[in-house]
Formats: structure tokens, sequence, C-alpha cells
């Protein structure tokens, strides 16, 4: 019983990253379109680099657990790391309530990425 409630437990948590993972990709591609348009330090080289960046390796790591791909734990905690550091390049533009919502999501599929790699680590151990 404890098994398949941590089974139905762990399913939950991987919809629930495959679908911030969607969503953080989501905003990463509309903020890049609103970078561009705003011109001056919003369309620097490396910010539209690492935007690019987290919304693929979203749509990557989403493909992978969707797939059930036994490397996905390795995709998921490239994910959080690339989403952090997207998170504190966007939260940068303060009083920008654009990229204070792409930096909020980046956050929050960080840690759900986080979660997923660590527990899958630990099931394995």
């Amino acid at each position: 019983m404890a098994q398949k409630q941590a089974q139905q437990m762990s399913r939950e948590e991987m919809e629930r990253c495959i679908q911030n993972c969607l969503d953080c990709r989501r905003i990463c591609m509309e903020t890049i379109g609103y970078c561009l348009q705003m011109g001056g330090r919003h369309s620097e080289p490396a910010h539209i680099r690492l935007l690019i960046d987290c919304a693929e390796i979203c749509q990557t790591s989403a493909d992978f657990m969707i797939r059930h791909s036994e490397l996905h734990t390795s995709s998921c905690a490239l994910c959080a790391e690339v989403c952090e550091a997207c998170a504190e390049d966007c939260a940068q533009f303060l009083g920008d309530e654009r990229m204070a919502a792409c930096a909020d999501m980046c956050r929050r599929c960080a840690e759900s990425c986080r979660k997923m790699a660590e527990t899958e680590l630990r099931k394995a151990a």
C-alpha cells in the first residue's frame, strides 16, 4: 500500500514537473519577443541566449519525462540549473512585471525539476 502511494505521488510530481517545464518554456519564449521589442539591456545577446537555453532545456526535460526516459533525472538536474540562472538574470530587471513573472516561473520550474531529480536519485540508491 505504501509503495503504491509512493508511486502515485511520484506520478503526480512528475506531471506537475512536466507542466512547470511547459509553462516555463512558454513564458521564456514570450519573454524573448518582449525583450527584443524593448531593446537596450533587455535585448543583450547573453540574456536572449539564456532565455532560449531555458526554453529549450524545459522542452527537452518535459519530453524526457513524458516518454519516461531513464535519463530524465539528468535532464531535470540540468533544467533546474539553467532555470535558476535564467531566474536570476530576469530578476535583475527591477520594476518590470514581465521580467518578474518570467523569473518567478523559472524559479518554480527549477524547484520542481530539482525535486524530481533528487526523488529519482533517492529511488535508485
